[in-house]
């Protein structure tokens, strides 16, 4: 019997801001995004949200102080997890087991949410790729056993036009180490060779993996602070539904360095927390 791959989709990208969460979030909202509340999760986490049509943004954050969670604390700030769905984690994880790739057997946790005056628990079940597997950031696995409560309307609503992420750009000293990774989790058919290096496709967004110099020249000054890294998650492309409503939200946010190429928008790294933000029709 054939080996039967995890679909490749995108669930959420994650932005680390270690314990800076009211930094961040008041930056975000400048940005054009509407966040949900702040979340606590059980495992010790905060975060806020940017809901799209079926994906979104995580801004994750430690509480001050907070020495148990160095996978937030001791990380750079900006683009740090990307992060795939699942319909099923313990799948995933078998599934993945198989093929040999490192991962870390399914966890749940939840954090509560308040709807219509009520409490409830937005509940979780992930999978992992432990940290020494992918030098270049998180990678893991999402279930949603209660997707009503991330996926509401109110949140789906944004300034800056944003419906979707519609790519993510990762730099990478070999592009080819992560493109074996990704084909060995999905397939081979999944990953396709670029100028640059590779890319992964999921669904209608895709993983762009190339090299820093290759950054460079897509992104210029926009682009991360490198800070020695040879590997690392540099850029969020969002579809909007209009490039002039993005340069409208950005310019009332008071957000510098923007600057409109073609039919994108890009926001440098230095306004976004580490991350290079790009708005595309």
């Amino acid at each position: 019997m054939p080996h039967v791959f995890p679909v490749p989709v995108l669930d959420h990208a994650v932005v680390n801001v270690r314990d800076r969460l009211d930094e961040a979030a008041a930056a975000y909202a400048r940005l054009g995004f509407t966040l949900t509340p702040r979340g606590y999760h059980t495992l010790g986490s905060m975060n806020h949200l940017a809901i799209f049509g079926s994906d979104y943004l995580e801004l994750i954050a430690a509480r001050p102080g907070d020495a148990g969670r160095p996978e937030i604390m001791e990380a750079p700030l900006g683009l740090n997890g990307l992060v795939f769905a699942t319909l099923d984690a313990a799948a995933a994880y078998e599934a993945l087991r198989r093929q040999d790739v490192a991962i870390e057997p399914p966890e749940q946790f939840s954090r509560p949410v308040e709807i219509d005056g009520l409490r409830r628990d937005a509940a979780f079940r992930t999978t992992r790729l432990p940290r020494a597997a992918v030098a270049a950031g998180r990678l893991y696995f999402c279930e949603h056993l209660t997707r009503d409560l991330v996926w509401r309307d109110e949140w789906r609503h944004h300034a800056n036009g944003a419906v979707a992420i519609a790519r993510a750009v990762i730099a990478a000293a070999d592009p080819e180490t992560l493109g074996r990774l990704f084909g060995r989790m999905f397939g081979a058919r999944t990953v396709r060779a670029t100028d640059d290096g590779c890319s992964l496709i999921l669904g209608l967004s895709r993983f762009d993996v190339v090299t820093p110099a290759a950054l460079w020249e897509l992104f210029g000054d926009a682009a991360p602070d490198s800070r020695g890294r040879r590997d690392y998650m540099a850029a969020l492309t969002f579809r909007t539904v209009s490039l002039d409503a993005a340069e409208t939200a950005l310019e009332a946010g008071g957000i510098r360095g923007v600057d409109r190429i073609g039919t994108s928008v890009l926001v440098p790294a230095a306004e976004a927390f580490g991350v290079t933000l790009e708005f595309s029709v």
